[in-house]
């Protein structure tokens, strides 16, 4: 979980993810910083995200993309 925060703040810093439930829907976090978060955790967590997963329920939450971080490794 840590690792994932660093890579989040990385990605839209000054963004505050603890305790939300809607960063994807809210479009605190838009398409393009979806694609970028996609990105750096596939290339820093030698991980692959499926184009399918990329929808706004596993990005609503940091709980929701760690679940999804573990269904890909």
């Amino acid at each position: 979980m840590e690792e994932l925060m660093r890579i989040l703040k990385e990605v839209k810093p000054g963004l505050e993810f603890e305790g939300r439930t809607d960063l994807a829907t809210s479009h605190d976090l838009d398409s393009f910083d979806i694609i970028s978060l996609v990105s750096e955790l596939n290339d820093q967590l030698d991980i692959d995200i499926p184009v399918e997963e990329i929808v706004a329920e596993n990005f609503d939450s940091v709980e929701a993309i760690q679940k999804l971080i573990e269904s890909c490794e």
